[in-house]
């Protein structure tokens, strides 16, 4: 209505003369212009408007990027445990592959005595595996580290050998000469046997795998033989001068009385 008013007046003023014409004209414009501007207006606040949803999504795009490599970091992170825990079981694994194959070796208890014994002929008293290569006597043959075994021998008259056995190959590694003054107990007490130390080793080797024997010199005589098995698990046990019977040693814990009476 008020639009219709406007166009009368300026109809109505062409009457009279251009000037107030254009007047009106340009007032006329000028409510125009003042509409465009408010819908520019609106335009650009809605432009606005849009610009900060992005910007909100963005950041919260950033957020979640963020939490992803948080989450990468800690899945990375336990990878990695993981990694070392199964580094360390295989280590442990081939540590226990390590300590029965130096165990055994594929050469016993048994083994490395003939082996002594053909080295260094005489009465073989002792056998023991010795896991580090360290002897009592500070001569490793170069061998410091690794496992070998130790086999003392009587020999002739009162000289007492000592001789490093390899337990992976049964090579004789070394002997040397060890001053002892038992050389009359031993002999004593070996007086009358019947089972050498290599047969009361095959003899305990039936209950597991033997890393020592020795002679008992004292009053109860006899064979006494250790036996380990993987996980550390060791047990000793006797063997008769005499008639070869295997027990298990009474001093020992373990709480098996396997016997065997042969």
């Amino acid at each position: 209505m008020k639009r219709n008013i406007v166009i009368a007046v300026v109809t109505a003023a062409a009457l009279v003369g251009g000037g107030a014409a254009t007047a009106l004209a340009v007032s006329g414009g000028d409510e125009a212009s003042g509409t465009s501007g408010t819908s520019v207006a609106q335009t650009e606040s809605r432009a606005g408007d849009d610009d900060g949803r992005d910007d909100d999504r963005d950041d919260a795009g950033d957020d979640r990027d963020d939490r992803d490599e948080a989450r990468d970091d800690r899945d990375d992170a336990r990878a990695d445990d993981r990694d070392d825990r199964d580094d360390r079981d295989d280590r442990d694994d081939r540590d226990d592959r390590d300590d029965e194959r130096g165990v055994s070796g594929g050469v016993s208890a048994a083994d490395a005595i003939a082996a002594a014994l053909k080295h260094t002929p005489g009465t073989a008293v002792s056998a023991d595996l010795d896991d580090d290569g360290d002897s009592d006597d500070g001569d490793d043959d170069g061998n410091r580290g690794r496992a070998v075994w130790e086999v003392d021998v009587l020999g002739g008259g009162d000289s007492w050998y000592s001789v490093r056995v390899d337990p992976a190959t049964g090579k004789v590694l070394g002997a040397h000469k060890d001053d002892e003054d038992d050389a009359g107990e031993v002999r004593a007490a070996l007086k009358g046997s019947s089972v050498t130390a290599q047969e009361a080793a095959e003899l305990v080797a039936a209950k597991g795998t033997v890393v020592s024997i020795d002679l008992d010199d004292d009053d109860d005589r006899g064979w006494e033989a250790e036996t380990a098995a993987s996980g550390g698990h060791e047990k000793d046990w006797r063997v008769g001068l005499d008639g070869g019977a295997v027990k298990a040693d009474r001093g020992d814990d373990s709480g098996d009385d396997d016997s065997d009476d042969d």
